[in-house]
């Protein structure tokens, strides 16, 4: 049974320390803990697969190799995530989501009541399939217009069309007075309040398997999709979504705002904010409309600390290529959440955050608009994929600040590598998180381990190929999800080298590898399977690593 550990105050999260060898010694007179960690995952034999063949790929998983006439079935009641054993659905793939919500007050502890209505393809032929919803109650549920059968089976709709969906059929489901609750957030509850309740309002954090408890959906980053999203709201009560904005309309007492997010998102990134907000437009940069939501009240101290985002966009740009969607901003609402989110095209902070040093929270806000990029824009193909969101995010929100050759950064890298063999100890190699709860999924080896990861391609093939990778990933799957096969494909062609097997120990081995260019880096040992807890390590590299706020702010560490 495992205990969640206190939540690291955020003054020992946001001091800056330097590089202290005195970390080790920290580490090692922690109580001891004994850890089998998982298997390395062999996927050598994919990293042969062409980029190209995806597509065919994902209807070949998702058919189960049913041909076009076989008889119809129900589709799969998962999308088939090793971390998430119920999340996603088979059968079908998502094209867009019409999201129509109404909030009946200004009250932030209000439900929500909403109409959902899913346009998807069949990819077998379906007597029946599933949607994930956790949410309060459902009113009506249609299929092509028509009433279907539904019943609910813990967090799965199920539906039974009145007639079957033919294989590659275009089909619409409409689930009609669906209702959620919004709950207070609890820091030490990570990640558990998708639909939360601030001071000012209501806000989503549906990250990583949320959205499904707020309204229906097939909740797994693989199969993303467009959306279009309508809130009505009291007058005077301001409604934002992701995407850009499309009008609002008031009449008797009421008002209509409506939002596009064009390019495919994840559902777990959807965000939706209602309260006594201020939306602050900073007009367009570069071609990106970039505007930012803050609680009313706290508008004018809070507006000048958030425009660093536009430098920050200039600075990723030049690195990654063009951002990948219509708009940017950030979104900070006034609660202890315990964590940033970077829900699509508007990121999610505390107010907190902002009361720090600009050298303390600029870099989460780095972190945060990467991801837009990494884990967005590029989804994973499978949670245990999540190195490719948060090792890329923390690489850019370290290398910010320090030039990735600099003796500051390669002091901080050394320390990384030092806790390596602990690291994988405690949480298991980087590609491979343990359990699919939220602090195994976002523990501090997929964060810092993903990060020194990228380094040691870099060290690897040079900066200029490291970044040639960089921006061909990006680019090559760009409104998609993807696995780490393909990454190590794709690298490996960039790079003219095969990097499967040195991509694959830094990844899947429980032991770290030699770093490239650092033989002289040494890990602290690992003896009889006894060190430090993780949750003594947390402290102790919350003092040791100079890493400002820094993503121990975005996760929680479990004691094991």
């Amino acid at each position: 049974m495992k205990t969640p550990h206190p939540r690291i105050p955020v003054s020992l999260r946001a001091r800056r320390h330097g590089v202290h060898t005195t970390a080790v010694a920290l580490l090692l007179a922690a109580a001891c803990v004994e850890a089998d960690a998982d298997d390395p995952q062999d996927l050598a034999t994919d990293v042969a697969a062409r980029d190209d063949d995806r597509d065919d790929d994902r209807d070949d998983d998702r058919d189960d190799d049913r041909d076009d006439h076989a008889p119809p079935s129900p589709g799969s009641a998962s999308i088939g995530d090793e971390l998430y054993a119920t999340l996603g659905n088979g059968g079908y793939d998502v094209i867009h989501y019409d999201l129509d919500l109404r909030y009946a007050t200004a009250a932030p502890t209000q439900p929500l009541e909403g109409r959902v209505t899913i346009y998807a393809r069949a990819t077998q032929a379906l007597s029946r399939f599933d949607l994930d919803f956790a949410g309060d109650a459902v009113g009506a549920v249609t299929v092509d217009g028509r009433a279907a059968a539904w019943t609910r089976d813990g967090d799965e709709l199920v539906i039974t069309p009145r007639r079957p969906l033919r294989r590659g059929e275009i089909f619409t489901v409409t689930v009609d007075r669906f209702t959620a609750t919004p709950t207070v957030p609890d820091p030490n509850a990570f990640l558990d309040a998708p639909f939360f309740i601030t001071p000012d309002g209501t806000a989503w954090a549906g990250q990583p398997a949320g959205s499904h408890r707020i309204f229906p959906c097939n909740d797994h980053p693989r199969d993303m999709a467009t959306f279009d999203v309508r809130i009505d709201v009291p007058a005077g009560t301001t409604a934002v979504a992701s995407g850009v904005a499309r009008g609002q309309h008031t009449a008797g007492g009421r008002t209509v705002w409506r939002y596009q997010q064009r390019q495919p998102m994840a559902t777990e990134l959807v965000q939706v904010a209602v309260g006594d907000l201020t939306v602050i437009d900073r007009g367009r940069h570069g071609g990106v409309i970039i505007r930012d939501v803050v609680p009313t009240r706290l508008a004018a101290e809070l507006e000048p600390k958030l425009a660093v985002e536009v430098a920050q966009l200039d600075w990723l740009t030049a690195r990654l290529g063009d951002y990948p969607f219509d708009s940017y901003g950030s979104l900070a609402v006034d609660t202890s959440l315990g964590f940033a989110l970077e829900t699509q095209t508007l990121s999610l902070f505390e107010v907190g955050f902002f009361a720090l040093e600009p050298s303390q929270y600029e870099p989460i806000m780095v972190h945060e608009l990467s991801h837009q990029w990494f884990g967005d824009s590029v989804a994973p193909w499978r949670w245990s994929d999540v190195w490719q969101n948060e090792g890329h995010a923390t690489w850019y929100e370290l290398t910010s600040q320090f030039a990735p050759d600099s003796p500051e950064y390669l002091g901080i890298a050394e320390q990384i590598y030092q806790l390596g063999d602990l690291f994988r100890l405690w949480f298991g190699p980087v590609g491979s998180p343990r359990s699919g709860d939220a602090v195994d999924v976002f523990n501090p080896n997929v964060y810092y381990g993903g990060a020194l990861t990228l380094m040691a391609l870099r060290e690897q093939v040079g900066d200029a190929t490291f970044q040639a990778i960089e921006r061909a990933w990006v680019r090559t799957y760009r409104g998609r999800s993807a696995s780490t096969a393909q990454f190590i494909a794709l690298a490996s062609r960039v790079a003219r080298q095969d990097l499967s097997a040195f991509l694959n120990a830094w990844l899947y081995d429980d032991t770290t590898p030699p770093m490239p260019g650092h033989p002289e880096w040494t890990t602290i040992p690992v003896s009889a399977a006894r060190a430090a807890t993780a949750s003594r390590a947390a402290v102790a590299i919350g003092q040791a690593l100079p890493i400002p706020a820094g993503e121990l702010a975005r996760h929680q560490v479990m004691r094991r």
